[in-house]
């Protein structure tokens, strides 16, 4: 039986968190340094509980200004301590709830730059094993986040994304360019389909590349984003 997850960012000030909740079965919390703050937190993480979805730090650069989505000048020991700070911002409120966090997905450029640089790669993930090694870190399918988390004994799970378009490289297309979000509700699922299925994504040239899957995210902040995760959580079930 095929399996996969459905995953969402969650905690970012977003109105539709809860509306989200009962489609998806991991969620990635912010942790304060691009959005969220304690109180937020507390109100995700009941949510998680109250509709059983996996519950999962979200760390960002600290840049709240740009919602963690400028390059900073940040170096790997400067990363290791940023994971290290927001990881241990969440487990404060999981322990007052009784639960725990189960996955680690970093969020916006320091996402993008774990995929593509080796040492930023290596440093989140010591920074995770190190904090607990029980935890799931997503990255990029097939980027240096998967890979250097392997070598460090981390469980990984392969991240592709529903409503982003691809370069040939298989790397995902910038924000500041043309055609990066899918808007399409059915294209949206097409591709989804077509990564699960054929484990392939094409790209903005048509060039179709391997792909692996092994959870999916949805943004939370889209026009329709509550009538894709239905629609999406539908087909998966499927």
């Amino acid at each position: 039986m095929l399996i996969c997850d459905l995953n969402c960012d969650m905690g970012e000030g977003m109105p539709n968190d809860a509306a989200l909740m009962p489609f998806i079965s991991s969620a990635n919390i912010a942790c304060g340094y691009h959005a969220g703050d304690e109180d937020t937190m507390k109100k995700t993480v009941a949510l998680c509980l109250e509709y059983g979805v996996a519950i999962g730090a979200h760390p960002s650069y600290a840049d709240r200004e740009n919602f963690g989505r400028k390059e900073m000048p940040v170096d790997a020991d400067e990363v290791y301590v940023l994971i290290e700070e927001q990881l241990a911002a969440l487990q404060k409120i999981t322990k007052e709830f009784r639960t725990t966090i189960t996955h680690v997905k970093p969020h916006g450029t320091l996402y993008s730059a774990a995929a593509k640089d080796k040492n930023i790669a290596a440093a989140i993930a010591s920074a995770v094993r190190e904090f607990d090694e029980d935890l799931e870190l997503f990255g990029l399918s097939g980027s240096y986040s998967i890979s250097e988390a392997k070598a460090l004994g981390l469980k990984t799970r392969n991240e592709v994304f529903a409503d982003r378009t691809y370069q040939d490289d298989g790397s995902l297309t910038p924000r500041s360019l043309p055609n990066a979000l899918i808007e399409d509700e059915n294209k949206v699922v097409q591709q989804v389909l077509q990564m699960i299925e054929k484990g392939t994504v094409t790209t903005v040239s048509g060039k179709e590349v391997p792909i692996e899957v092994e959870t999916i995210c949805i943004h939370g902040d889209g026009r329709n984003a509550v009538a894709l995760a239905k629609r999406l959580s539908s087909v998966l079930r499927r």
